[in-house]
């Protein structure tokens, strides 16, 4: 009896061990790193683009983790800063967005107020992936 107990836990683990990520198991994923203001984007598992990114200045936060896109609003603008444009924006938390960004000459550094920003074509590239691979299959991971 302990026997088999023993062999159906070692099975159980090796099969959870064995099961991708959330992050893992979509076709697109943008990965951002606080630390060096960047994205990036692999899909299927290969990575396609290296971006610069702003992220939140001081005072602002970022949320670190790892989320599905939640939904797309390709000519938003903020109803919490002054009616500011974010074109090709996919939101993944709450208020909080990967965006286009009419500042592009601060990309690279923080300077948002929490949202990641990226160069609007780039914005449009990311947008057209997750509209074409669907929100279910597309991931923002945010890293220290």
């Amino acid at each position: 009896m302990l026997g088999k107990l023993i062999a159906s836990l070692s099975l159980a683990a090796m099969v959870a061990a064995f099961q991708p990520s959330a992050a893992a198991a979509a076709k697109v994923v943008a990965t951002v790193n606080l630390s060096s203001q960047t994205m990036t984007v692999t899909h299927g598992g290969v990575v396609k683009y290296r971006w610069p990114v702003s992220t939140a200045r001081k005072g602002k936060v970022t949320p670190t983790g790892s989320w599905s896109a939640k939904w797309l609003s390709r000519n938003h603008r903020s109803s919490r800063y002054n009616n500011a444009p974010m074109p090709y924006s996919i939101f993944y938390s709450g208020n909080y967005a990967v965006h286009g960004t009419n500042q592009v000459s601060r990309l690279g550094r923080p300077a948002s107020s929490g949202c990641i920003r990226l160069h609007p074509a780039n914005a449009a590239v990311l947008f057209s992936m997750a509209q074409r691979e669907g929100l279910r299959n597309m991931k923002i991971v945010v890293r220290r």
